[in-house]
């Protein structure tokens, strides 16, 4: 089974497992798949992060996560209070996921006969070369921040229709990516940082004005990573460490849990899931950072004692004032489970909706704006350095329940990724809910996401007005939002195999995506 947040994608990944592919070839189609069709989310010019599961293993994390140009330091931004949002002087990281995409199939190679990688990216070339539908979200979100993006290099002739932002429905076809992906099928995924492909993404990069070389290219290497962990009462939950965001999604886990909240949906379940993640958030903003500069163990603050101590702070009544800005950030999750029971949970984003905006048109590459979240503070504890990863938002999660369940779990949404993942698996593993039903059920959001710049808590119409009324006199900032189903939200997703080889799935109907199943 697969899901993915558009058709496309997913389809791409069920095909390969019915061609006998496993999940981490399902998984190379689908990321190279979804890095054509929904373009504003992803792109090859973006970075990755995994979590690959083999029954009777523990899992293995892939940090396909890109580092700041040897160009790219304070002194290069002189003049500027902050790393330019959009056009050149954003593209200042190394995309990393291709790199993450051959650094998976290694890992999978040990589990027998692998599928071409022509066969794994056909998918994606096609429909690079015949054109993709283009979604409503992708035409909304085009008009919605066109003034930032279409001076960026390469954004109008790629992505506009006549100067205008495309209509729902328009067929976009995409060339230049096709053949770059065609390339990277006949020469294979290394040729993209020391190849072909390498030397005219350099040459344009450096045409263009980012501080990104061919040399920086010719550096990189995804890693293979020890992920961290969460002990739960039935289950332990993996993420990925730093330079992600996992740590904050173990860490609200682990502190709901520690609250004793017994019913979900009402006061105390979305009370409690709010003031862990406040907390969670705190931590991360003391600690995630490149890995090679941690200020403190991440794992020590999933430890028992570490977890009571934090959560004994929590009002079960009264709301933290929270007051802390936050990060924006666009993303795909998808999930995978083969016929022999290895799972993927898997994540790649450009960061912003199309990243920096640069769409290079040699190679017809999207480049992330990832670094963008760097500071030019030289006493920040993200501040930029050239060979530094940036600070993400990306965090992949899988549980693995004591009674043999595997569950891949994730959603995009920047600030709100390890908000949404707690609410899907709260919702499934300690409240009943079906899993389709925790990933439709109304979803709220601390923080901004989407370019939104407000901190407050956001609450899909769906919810009891007595609820929403009573988080207000809890002390929280409530903001109700027009929409049932909003994009503000994420797309989630989530597969879970059980012990008898059931795979269920569910997709998010705010996403344009399917649960496609062999």
């Amino acid at each position: 089974m697969h899901v993915a947040p558009h058709h496309l994608a997913a389809q791409a990944g069920r095909d390969v497992l019915k061609d006998g592919g496993n999940a981490v070839e399902a998984m190379v189609a689908a990321a190279a798949a979804i890095a054509v069709v929904y373009p504003h989310m992803n792109s090859i010019g973006g970075d990755g992060f995994w979590l690959i599961h083999e029954p009777g293993k523990a899992p293995v994390a892939i940090d396909a996560c890109g580092f700041a140009a040897a160009l790219a330091d304070r002194a290069y931004y002189a003049g500027h209070e902050a790393i330019p949002a959009r056009g050149p002087k954003a593209a200042l990281t190394v995309a990393g996921t291709v790199g993450g995409w051959a650094k998976a199939l290694e890992v999978a190679a040990p589990w027998g006969q692998a599928l071409p990688l022509k066969r794994l990216l056909a998918d994606a070339i096609r429909h690079a070369y015949e054109g993709v539908v283009v979604t409503a979200s992708q035409s909304e979100l085009t008009a919605q921040k066109l003034d930032g993006l279409q001076g960026a290099p390469g954004f109008a002739q790629t992505y506009l229709v006549d100067g205008l932002p495309p209509a729902a429905g328009h067929l976009l076809k995409q060339p230049a990516l096709g053949n770059t992906l065609a390339t990277l099928a006949e020469r294979g995924l290394d040729d993209f940082y020391r190849g072909s492909v390498a030397q005219r993404i350099g040459a344009e990069l450096a045409r263009v004005g980012s501080p990104v070389r061919t040399t920086d290219l010719a550096a990189y290497h995804a890693q293979v990573v020890v992920p961290l962990a969460v002990r739960l009462k039935d289950c332990t939950v993996y993420n990925l460490p730093p330079p992600t965001q996992g740590l904050a999604a173990l860490m609200i886990l682990g502190l709901f849990e520690r609250l004793g909240v017994n019913e979900g949906e009402g006061f105390a379940y979305v009370h409690g899931l709010v003031e862990a993640t406040k907390r969670a958030f705190r931590v991360r903003e003391r600690v995630v950072t490149d890995p090679r500069r941690l200020p403190a163990d991440p794992q020590s603050f999933l430890e028992v004692s570490a977890l009571d101590a934090l959560a004994a702070q929590i009002d079960p009544q009264k709301a933290l004032p929270w007051p802390d800005t936050a990060a924006p950030g666009d993303t795909i999750w998808m999930g995978a489970v083969d016929s022999a029971g290895r799972s993927v949970s898997f994540i790649q984003s450009v960061y912003w909706e199309f990243g920096s905006g640069v769409v290079l048109q040699d190679t017809g590459i999207a480049w992330q704006n990832r670094g963008t979240s760097f500071s030019l503070d030289p006493a920040a504890l993200n501040t930029l350095e050239p060979g530094r990863k940036p600070f993400h938002t990306l965090n992949p999660s899988m549980a693995l329940f004591d009674d043999g369940r595997v569950m891949p779990y994730g959603t995009m949404g920047g600030e709100g990724q390890p908000q949404t993942q707690a609410m899907v698996f709260t919702r499934y593993a300690r409240f009943g809910q079906s899993l389709q039903q925790a990933v439709t059920a109304p979803r709220w959001l601390l923080g901004r996401t989407w370019g939104d710049v407000s901190t407050s808590l956001k609450l899909e119409s769906r919810f009891d007005p007595v609820l929403v009324q009573a988080l207000k006199d809890a002390g929280h900032q409530v903001e109700l939002l027009d929409e049932a189903f909003s994009d503000t939200m994420g797309h989630a997703g989530a597969l879970v195999r059980h012990p008898n080889g059931v795979i269920e799935g569910a997709v998010d109907p705010r996403s344009h995506g399917i649960v496609a199943g062999v």
